[in-house]
């Protein structure tokens, strides 16, 4: 709620609102500083110049809007971004075609890498901004399957599918096994571990090698062992980046800290930070100027969202820009692509 301790009216905050909306609306479009005889020109606002410019000094006074320099118009402060962010009351929708495309183009994946590369490459054309996609993570994963295969008596290949699409291989060095046996091990340690979340595996197949022979024993050991290293110690998140290059079209946004945006985006673990926390598959999150937390990405703005499948989030998505930038258009792109990505893994 836009506060005036002189003012007690609730039109003029929805008034000044709309002045706000208003200039975000011609600075993100024009790239110029706002003045009140353009809004006047573009904006039927319903009161006159006067009113307006009086409007505009009070959402200046208030940190909403600021002058870069004199006899300019005003621009918006990341305050003014997040007060127009919050009042959104709903996000710009895809057309019928870009959904169309956005389902043909991701429904063509072949796998989860495929299916991680293309999302990154949409997003950065749709929203013509950097995009950021996370693998989706095997803490949060479940067994789909486990499959061993024989390429010699004496070397396994154990190959662990996930039901986000996961696939982690490894190659085992062992003492020669039947393939009668390995048969029996594949579907034992199916039937107690498909469908199980990663981390309540190790307890379930703690003593699992106690279900063969005792000439048996050494080798499905050497195999349990390999699969709970995949399980434990192979849970580093994986971030895919995209679009970097868009970077170069708001070269006016960045004057002086595109090196430092570029710095932070060479850096996974700022990469991850700025994804934040899991959310809900239909859950946004806005983050501009310093609430991204880096002061090297003041003037950056991220919005992000939670994707997943069967409504269980797996991982975030998004997309990183100038705080100048189409926050209902980039809102709503992100939020259909995460939808978009949730269905694909419920296929797979």
């Amino acid at each position: 709620m836009l506060e005036d301790p002189r003012l007690d009216d609730p039109r003029l905050d929805r008034r000044r609102l709309d002045v706000l909306r208003a200039i975000v609306q011609d600075y993100v479009s024009t790239q110029e500083p706002v003045g009140s005889k353009a809004l006047v020109e573009r904006h039927n606002l319903g009161v006159s110049p006067a009113t307006i410019r009086n409007d505009m000094a009070a959402l200046e006074e208030e940190g909403y809007i600021h002058q870069p320099h004199t006899s300019a118009g005003r621009v918006p402060t990341d305050k003014g971004y997040r007060l127009f962010v919050d009042r959104l009351s709903s996000v710009k929708p895809l057309s019928s075609a870009e959904r169309n495309a956005i389902h043909a183009f991701l429904g063509g994946a072949v796998d989860l890498d495929d299916v991680v590369s293309r999302t990154v490459r949409l997003l950065a054309q749709i929203t013509r901004q950097v995009a950021v996609v996370q693998y989706p993570s095997l803490s949060r994963s479940a067994v789909r399957h486990v499959e061993l295969v024989a390429i010699t008596p004496s070397r396994i290949m154990l190959v662990l599918i996930t039901d986000t699409g996961r696939v982690e291989q490894r190659f085992i060095e062992t003492v020669p096994i039947g393939e009668a046996t390995l048969v029996d091990l594949r579907v034992r340690l199916n039937a107690q571990i498909a469908g199980l979340r990663l981390a309540d595996v190790p307890a379930r197949i703690d003593d699992f090698s106690d279900q063969f022979g005792r000439e048996d024993r050494p080798a499905i050991d050497a195999l349990v062992a390999v699969l709970l290293e995949v399980i434990v110690e192979q849970r580093e998140e994986r971030v895919m980046l995209g679009g970097t290059a868009n970077l170069t079209r708001f070269r006016q946004d960045f004057p002086d800290t595109i090196g430092p945006v570029l710095e932070a985006l060479e850096e996974q673990m700022v990469l991850l930070k700025l994804l934040g926390e899991t959310t809900g598959p239909s859950t946004l999150t806005v983050r501009i100027g310093h609430e991204t937390g880096y002061e090297g990405l003041s003037a950056t703005s991220v919005v992000t969202s939670g994707y997943g499948r069967d409504g269980d989030t797996v991982a975030q998505l998004g997309v990183l820009g100038p705080t100048r930038m189409d926050y209902p258009g980039t809102m709503g792109a992100v939020s259909a692509v995460a939808r978009y990505v949730g269905r694909v893994l419920d296929q797979a």
